[in-house]
């Protein structure tokens, strides 16, 4: 049974477009963009300011845009699914890339993700076709 105080579980009653493991693709994908593509810039979050105490807060974090996101989970899919990513992000619920922008501001919303002030849900609206990015350029890469 969920927890009705913890955020994730609210957010999951509440919007039940996208399927648990759209979201956890999501966070992971933030991860890959960061440690294996090496996006992002360093930016304070729109929660920081100069009336904060902690000083955590007023750090700047490593931030990735929503275009760049969008490159990163389109690769990440690709890695882990392959021929199969679109297939698989559409069992989530996920069809397009504006469904991103709804799982990345789902999780802003709840606290899991930060924003700058430049961010905007727009950021994410058709950066490519699923068929073109999933399907068509897919390539199989045999070992020489």
């Amino acid at each position: 049974m969920s927890d009705p105080f913890d955020p994730f579980s609210h957010l999951m009653a509440s919007d039940r477009r996208y399927k648990r493991d759209a979201y956890e693709f999501v966070w992971k994908a933030l991860a890959y963009a960061h440690r294996e593509l090496g996006m992002g810039a360093e930016r304070l979050s729109e929660s920081a300011s100069e009336d904060e105490e902690d000083e955590a807060s007023r750090r700047p974090q490593r931030h990735v845009t929503g275009q760049e996101l969008c490159e990163a989970i389109r690769q990440y899919a690709l890695r882990e699914y392959g021929f199969m990513a679109k297939t698989v992000l559409n069992s989530w619920g996920v069809h397009s890339t504006d469904d991103f922008g709804e799982i990345v501001f789902n999780l802003i919303r709840i606290g899991w993700m930060q924003k700058t002030p430049e961010d905007r849900i727009e950021d994410f609206h058709d950066q490519y076709d699923f068929d073109a990015a999933f399907q068509h350029e897919f390539r199989i890469t045999l070992p020489e």
